[in-house]
């Protein structure tokens, strides 16, 4: 290592927090570079668009790279970062420069060594240094692109290890002082990045400080490819970073708690350099230069961090800021070195010297299972991947995996293996043996593993040179080793030489390789006793004081064996093999042995052993006489036949009594026996009352309680809710008949959707959720008005009114219902809900309503259970209600006196700093045809690669993203089972086509005039069609931003070029409410549910599909593009499709335009309600802008004078479009 710097380095940040630069892209953002600076004269002639390969203006404008280096070094930055985050192959093969690697990290480092060099002549009492900045790459080694293919990987770890290694060398060339390896989001890449460095640092002889900074993608806490944050740690430990940190994706004060758990387990410094907080809806920084050096304030004086600086959105003001409170902040003094074994998984596995023996699976070994080896040669992965489920669930705290069979292609079957356990969280979340005789297989395993890991293993058999080279591998990948007791003249088989091949093992990596000794395991060799050969005597007594000596003399490592090994002479009878592992372990646990390979399963208790054969199997182990034997054979045909059952589909429960039966199937979600159960409940109960008194409730209350845990979730309970509703469907007839009355509710609630609005999904899952809490629900539908609610409600007397919405002016309406209620004296409380509600919103207009009783806002179906029960109970009621108007009463007040986060631009401002598009030399593309296209009955079939799956999920109140979610450690199982049913339920309705996919689509010529966009009758331009009418940001935006509007794109009426505009509505919902009615019918709310949400994510994939068809065919021009449904879900394609009532145009009434443009009721049966919600509620509408440099955006807050100029464009009143657009309003109205 370049021991001055690290020295240097480490005496600074010993005394004070160091500071490092703010956000290269931020700064390069707000310069509004054009196409042409990132040319330059070199890459004119270059064939793709380079604008946006931020990296690549080293090359082409240094100057302005330099400058920003300048302004983050002046503001105070000690730690510099090159401008090299992308520039890696992988990323750069997105512009055609892959070629320009070494070049541009080279020239990098020049630059900021050149501007560090310019302020040491202003300031030479400070030094600064530059951190060589290792970014991501658009490839991830641990993450299939392929939701079909979780084993299938983009790239390589070789590939990555290359071209990182193209990026150290360049770095170090160009005088980089650190190699900086940042916002990890794959840890396998970034194991890639570290081996690279070592490799490098190896080559030149030569060596950097590393720091190392990863990414919390999201509420989670985890990395995107799902180890939390100390099995992140124990995944890099390896690299002995000068520092562990985190930055990106998150704010300050939403990343603390995940700094403050490195600072707890990391033995180096801890950096943070987070983003300017969260974007808004804008996707734009709000947060104060003040807010977030408080939060960063925090940080240094709790002791959490020795580096701080910015990410995303930060400047150099941020930077400045830091600079002044971190020179007199508290100095955070690194944790001595563990020496704990610590390995990870998705979680980490720490072993010490007191920890209790840890389990190894070994049913995922072809060599000691037949079944596992039958599995794999038949390519039945499925199955195999269960075999390791259940090692995991039978209590594996580590899984060893081994392909060594001579039928195999055993390294490309340990490759695929890895990869597919990769995508299993319940089994990945453990760490992994990786078990193999042959070196290049281990190599292969050690590449696909993101966390921390053992090798099985290495000894020295072929000699120390082989012996160090293999151990400077495992180190350099960060796994820990399994050490055999073998060495050139073979296996140890007596304690000499398990002692002398032990040590000499352990002096050899310590002092030679510089192998962590607590990253060391010995396997002195396990033999098989009792074989009645007389060598053999001593095999279980030497183990055991192999096991004392590693102990003693051998500091910090530890133990390992082949646990079955011992008992093999008795292979064939399980019960004796498993009390001899039982006694066998008993003893080697106690003399020193941390793990073993042992099927968990076929494990007995020690005390469990009758005293007799536990004496015999002692006196074999220990050698105590000469006939221990003999005397063991003895006794062993005692403990013949006790093989446990092979393990199955576990139908125990179905020996239980029927009412226990019952109440375990509805916690289960199983109905495939609920008829026949029920029907035995009754029939063996006094009255039929009884069942759903007795067991159906107990079931629903265990039920309950663990909904509201976070220990069951929201699908899962909607299949218990199926099985409840179809064990009392059976029951009411009997009831009936007998007229015993029924069960008594915990109390009666309406729900509805209110008038003008057809969403219903969220609202129905609600409805189930409080039913199976024993609440009566009478659900109204949707699109109800005011008085049918507050008629309905008087009649049947009910505990609670529930309001729910999706769209916009659903809030107006619930304000009307709650107005009503007032007016009326209706004294019933009122819960609010649904997409578009917020408790601001309730607290701010509907709560001021309504005070004959309390106004809730619930945000999801968990929480209004709990709501509910407080509502309903006199002592809880008055405790909530004062609760809520305090809170209401705060929000009010903050909402009064709240300013605006930017200044409000004139109307007259605001269109004067419009989008400044190029109109000079544009030729606007021309579509295939004008008027409109009709589509009716699209193969559903065709929209799947369409679809977005994340929303579906949400729905659910399953929080996370697709496909990650299905593999997420807290609701991933519930996740994929959703997720099966839904695949289930598609190929039902594809297969039986119970939906209908009809769209129109339209394109007509256009200009823009104004904020207007006049439409045209036909090409000759001569007669007005209609008007479009759209909104314009008024927000006085930072660094020169434009104020957008939708009519920017479109070429305007002065510029005599003929453009066009296109519009679309779609539906996949014809035939959803009929379906669902008819699951609902057979007491099935969980698939009316299901098959609702599908119908939304098909219409989102039939308007994704459409645009695609509308780029590439009807409008042509974009017909080359070739992009992935996440590339789509990620908006990269050119062009728009923004809809009427969302952030770019959010005037709902502009959809009746749109629809008498294409005449979209008669041609497809798609209609408006009076509040311009969409029936069916599964379609999408909306209009195609072609420009290429049109982009989606946020309205944001608009001033009286916009609204009043719109109005009149629009020719109807203030008072009726300043209701319309009350959510954008920036003034009271």
């Amino acid at each position: 290592m370049d021991a001055a710097i690290s020295t240097q380095l480490r005496h600074i940040l010993n005394q004070r927090v160091l500071v490092m630069d703010g956000a290269m892209g931020t700064s390069i953002q707000d310069l509004r570079l054009g196409e042409e600076d990132y040319r330059g004269t070199r890459f004119q002639d270059h064939p793709s668009p380079l604008k946006g390969n931020n990296e690549l203006l080293t090359l082409t404008r240094p100057e302005v790279i330099t400058d920003i280096h300048l302004s983050y070094l002046r503001a105070g930055s000690d730690i510099l970062e090159t401008n090299t985050f992308t520039a890696n192959a992988v990323s750069q093969g997105d512009y055609g420069t892959e070629s320009l690697c070494y070049e541009l990290n080279r020239d990098s480092a020049r630059l900021c060594r050149e501007a560090i060099d310019v302020v040491l002549a202003e300031d030479p009492g400070k030094p600064r240094f530059v951190a060589g900045a290792i970014g991501p790459t658009t490839r991830a080694a641990s993450l299939s692109p392929d939701v079909n293919d979780p084993g299938y990987r983009s790239i390589t770890f070789d590939d990555l290890v290359a071209d990182y290694s193209t990026c150290v060398e360049g770095l170090m060339e160009g005088g980089a002082d650190i190699i900086l390896i940042e916002t990890i989001f794959d840890v396998l890449n970034s194991k890639a990045a570290i081996y690279a460095a070592r490799k490098v640092f190896a080559e030149k002889g030569t060596s950097l400080p590393i720091m190392v900074s990863g990414t919390i993608t999201d509420a989670s806490g985890r990395l995107l490819s799902g180890q939390t944050t100390e099995a992140f740690w124990a995944s890099i430990r390896h690299s002995n970073p000068l520092s562990v940190g985190f930055n990106c994706a998150l704010g300050a004060d939403e990343l603390r708690p995940y700094i403050e758990e490195l600072s707890r387990v990391a033995d180096c410094f801890v950096s943070a350099y987070p983003n300017r907080g969260l974007p808004n809806e804008f996707g734009e920084y709000d947060e104060t230069i003040d807010h977030m050096a408080d939060s960063i304030k925090d940080y240094v004086d709790s002791g959490l961090v020795n580096i701080i600086g910015g990410c995303c959105g930060t400047t150099p003001e941020h930077i400045a800021a830091f600079t002044e409170l971190a020179a007199s902040s508290v100095v955070r003094k690194p944790k001595s070195r563990s020496r704990d074994c610590l390995l990870s998984g998705l979680e980490p596995f720490s072993i010490n010297q007191d920890s209790l023996f840890v389990n190894v699976g070994e049913r995922t070994n072809v060599t000691g299972s037949a079944k596992f080896a039958r599995l794999i040669r038949e390519e039945n992965y499925e199955e195999a991947l269960q075999v390791a489920r259940e090692q995991v669930e039978n209590g594996a705290q580590i899984i060893d995996i081994n392909m060594d069979e001579g039928m195999l292609d055993s390294k490309a079957a340990m490759v695929k293996f890895l990869n597919l356990v990769a995508a299993e969280p319940d089994i990945c979340r453990v760490p992994i043996m990786v078990d193999s005789s042959k070196w290049d297989i281990i190599e292969a395993g050690l590449k696909c593993i993101q966390g921390k890991s053992i090798v099985n293993s290495i000894s020295l058999k072929e000699g120390e040179k082989p012996f160090i080279e293999q151990a400077n591998i495992c180190l350099n990948h960060g796994a820990a080793v399994v050490v055999m007791a073998f060495d050139e003249d073979g296996q140890a088989d007596n304690l000499q030489r398990k002692q002398n091949i032990c040590k000499r093992s352990y002096d050899l990596l310590v002092d030679v390789v510089g192998f962590p000794p607590e990253d060391i395991i010995f396997d002195p060799n396990v033999f098989a006793v009792a074989t009645g050969i007389e060598e053999h005597n001593l095999y279980g007594k030497d183990y055991i004081d192999a096991c004392v000596y590693i102990k003693k003399e051998l500091p910090y490592a530890h133990i390992s064996g082949g646990i079955s090994n011992v008992s093999f002479s008795f292979r064939g009878n399980n019960a004796m093999r498993e009390a001899i592992h039982a006694v066998f372990l008993y003893h080697a646990v106690k003399a020193g042995l941390t793990m073993g390979i042992v099927n968990a399963g076929q494990l007995t208790i020690y005390e469990d052993i009758p005293a007799d054969l536990r004496e015999r199997i002692e006196d074999v182990l220990f050698n105590r006489r000469q006939d221990s034997t003999e005397r063991l054979i003895e006794v062993a045909s005692r403990f013949e036949g006790g093989e446990k059952k092979a393990s199955k589909e576990d139908l125990t429960w179905r020996e239980k009594p029927a009412r226990e039966r019952l109440s375990y199937a509805l916690v289960k979600g199983i109905n495939q026996y609920i008829v026949d159960d029920t029907e035995e409940a009754r029939l063996a109960s006094a009255r039929p009352i009884d069942v759903i008194e007795g067991p159906l409730m107990d079931g629903m209350n265990e039920v309950g309680d663990l909904f509201g845990a976070g220990k069951m979730f929201l699908p899962q309970v909607v299949k218990s809710a199926r099985v409840m509703k179809q064990a009392v469907a059976h029951l009411v007839p009997f009831i009936e008949a007998e007229k015993s009355g029924a069960v008594q509710s915990k109390g009666k609630i309406l729900m509805a959707t209110v008038k003008g609005d057809v969403h219903d999904i969220g609202k129905n899952i609600v409805g189930v959720v409080l039913q199976c809490n024993n609440y009566d629900v009478i659900d109204m539908g949707v699109m109800v008005p005011a008085d049918q609610i507050l008629k309905k409600a008087i009649e049947e007397d009910v505990d609670i009114i529930g309001l729910s919405g999706l769209i916009t002016p659903s809030l107006d309406e619930m304000v009307h219902v709650a107005s009503e209620m007032e007016r009326l004296g209706i004294h019933k409380p009122l819960l609010i809900g649904g997409a578009t509600t917020s408790k601001a919103h309730t607290s701010v207009k509907i709560d001021p309503c309504f005070h004959k009783d309390i106004v809730a806002y619930v945000p999801d179906a968990s929480k209004t259970v709990g709501v509910t029960a407080q509502l309903l109970n006199p002592e809880k009621k008055p405790v909530l209600a004062a609760s809520l108007t305090e809170e209401y009463e705060k929000i009010r007040m903050r909402n009064s006196n709240r300013s605006a986060k930017s200044d409000a631009l004139s109307y007259l401002a605001s269109v004067a700093n419009k989008a400044a598009l190029n109109w000079k030399g544009y030729e606007p593309p021309v579509p295939t045809f004008t008027g409109t296209k009709t589509i009716t009955g699209f193969p559903l079939k065709e929209l799947l690669h369409f679809v977005d799956w994340t929303p579906f999920f949400i729905a659910w109140e399953l929080a996370g993203k697709y496909p990650k979610i299905l593999e997420d450690d807290v609701v991933g199982e519930p996740a994929r089972q959703l997720f099966d049913d839904a695949q289930k339920l598609l190929n039902e309705i594809i297969e039986g086509d119970l939906l209908q996919a009809n769209a129109i689509i339209g394109f007509w010529p256009a200009n823009s005039d104004g904020d207007d966009i006049i439409v045209y009758e036909d090409d000759t331009r001569s007669t007005i069609k209609t008007r479009l009418h759209h909104l314009r940001q008024q927000t006085n935006k930072p660094n020169n931003q434009a104020n957008f509007c939708l009519a920017d794109y479109v070429a305007p009426t002065d510029t005599t070029l003929n453009d066009y505009i296109g519009g679309f509505v779609v539906t996949t919902g014809l035939g959803a409410d009929e379906l669902a009615q008819k699951y609902e019918e057979q007491n099935d709310d969980y698939t009316a549910i299901m098959v609702k949400a599908l119908a939304d994510r098909l219409a989102e994939a039939f308007a994704e599909k459409l645009h695609h068809l509308v780029r590439t065919e009807h409008w042509g021009y974009a017909t080359s593009e070739s992009l992935s449904n996440e590339e789509l879900i990620k908006e990269r394609y050119q062009g728009i499709r923004p809809a009427p009532g969302y952030p770019a145009c959010p005037d709902h009434t502009e959809k009746g335009t749109l629809f008498e443009l294409l005449n979209a009721t008669a041609e497809i049966s798609v209609t408006l309600t009076e509040h311009y919600a969409m029936s069916p509620a599964a379609a999408v509408s909306g209009f195609y802008f072609s420009h290429p440099e049109s982009r989606y955006f946020g309205l944001g807050k608009i001033d009286k004078d916009q609204v009043e100029s719109y109005a009149k464009r629009k020719g109807q009143s203030l008072g009726i479009t300043e209701r319309w657009l009350s959510p954008n309003l920036k003034y009271a109205k």
